[in-house]
């Protein structure tokens, strides 16, 4: 499952949708509103193989790698975030739940940056 940060749009969760992407999101359809980032990652920790998108830089952190989930910290533009999500989701390298688990994502519009679950340095992928 795709689970997305309740400060993303509604306009880009219908678009998500639209496109017949599979997305929940904080406070609508999982949690609640209101939620702190520890509250988040012990969701996170509940649920099986999420990937959880967020606008929140506090999640780029390679501290929080670990094999039951997957996140992805957006560094777009918040009309971009979509369009970022789709992308992100059938990028060859991590098109399925086991290549995107245990890692840490930036998805920035020049590329990704990643932190790997028991690896000491940040690693970097292309768009293409």
């Amino acid at each position: 499952m795709n689970l997305l940060d309740e400060n993303v749009l509604e306009s880009q969760r219908r678009m998500l949708r639209s496109r017949r992407v599979p997305v929940r999101q904080i406070g609508h359809d999982a949690g609640r509103k209101g939620m702190k980032d520890d509250e988040i990652i012990s969701l996170l920790h509940q649920s099986d193989r999420l990937t959880f998108f967020t606008l929140d830089a506090d999640f780029y952190d390679r501290r929080l790698c670990h094999g039951a989930y997957c996140l992805v910290y957006l560094d777009v533009e918040e009309e971009r975030i979509a369009e970022t999500v789709r992308r992100f989701l059938r990028h060859q390298a991590l098109n399925s739940k086991a290549k995107r688990m245990g890692r840490v994502f930036r998805a920035f519009p020049a590329g990704l940056t990643v932190w790997r679950i028991h690896e000491e340095q940040e690693g970097r992928l292309s768009w293409k």
